[in-house]
């Protein structure tokens, strides 16, 4: 039996310039993600929207989660 898990995080109501920031500091950790773990992020109007999917391993999802959470509070201090 497969199972897979998506979770979406929005932020709500952020700036495009804050958005482009966001998504340019988590680019460097978007990158070799372990097998059957994945991240999407995109801007739809003022939301940036992080769309997470594991096919494998839910507590690495959770710990990927966690990990990009406090990557974009790191981000949005240091704009501020």
């Amino acid at each position: 039996m497969s199972l897979t898990c998506q979770v979406q995080v929005i932020l709500n109501n952020i700036s495009g310039k804050k958005a482009e920031t966001v998504k340019k500091a988590l680019e460097p950790d978007n990158v070799n993600f372990p097998k059957g773990l994945s991240l999407d992020v995109e801007k739809i109007d003022d939301n940036l929207i992080f769309n997470f999917e594991s096919k494998e391993n839910i507590k690495q999802l959770i710990g990927t989660i966690d990990e990009v959470l406090e990557h974009i509070q790191v981000a949005l201090k240091v704009i501020e």
